[in-house]
């Protein structure tokens, strides 16, 4: 049901882009940081966001650009009923790279479950996850892939999470960018 719904909201999203011109649903393009998202950024300092921080000690470790701003859907990561995570696409124009981003939500941290997580930048035309990140037993709240040279393909942030005791891995993607 999920799957057809997704497929659905792509159709439809594609068709509304495609309603926009061509170069406007680029991968690689997107709005730049607003102002107040700048200000927002900023402000949080080293800190982590749900919104998604470039500036983060997170962020900075994992070489994110700072003018990194989202591009597509938010999509998220469920445990049965329970939203545990966002995930997100962010691609920088400055250092012409994307990145895939989740953000484990405090409810599930409450948990205290260690869980093991990828995050990347799912390339249609490669069939890969570039700029993959593994990060094994860990409890951590923000996470950002490594850069993935794909501005000029069709691009999806992607997130996994392995949760012991759950017989398979939660996954999810966000909205196609072409």
């Amino acid at each position: 049901m999920r799957r057809s719904r997704m497929a659905v909201a792509a159709v439809v999203s594609g068709a509304a882009l495609s309603l926009l011109g061509s170069g406007v649903a680029a991968a690689g393009t997107g709005p730049a940081q607003t102002p107040q998202q700048r200000s927002a950024n900023e402000a949080a300092g080293a800190a982590g966001t749900e919104a998604g921080n470039p500036l983060s000690s997170v962020a900075t470790a994992a070489g994110v650009c700072a003018d990194a701003s989202q591009i597509g859907t938010t999509e998220y990561i469920y445990q049965g009923t329970e939203k545990i995570a966002s995930v997100k696409q962010f691609y920088s124009a400055k250092c012409d790279e994307n990145y895939g981003y989740v953000w484990v939500w405090k409810s599930f941290l409450d948990k205290k479950i260690n869980f093991d997580l990828t995050v990347g930048v799912w390339s249609y035309k490669r069939n890969a996850l570039v700029g993959r990140r593994d990060v094994f037993g860990t409890h951590s709240q923000e996470f950002w892939g490594n850069a993935a040279k794909t501005a000029d393909e069709c691009t999806s942030g992607d997130g996994t999470m392995s949760i012991p005791n759950d017989p398979e891995p939660l996954h999810t993607r966000t909205s196609q960018r072409c």
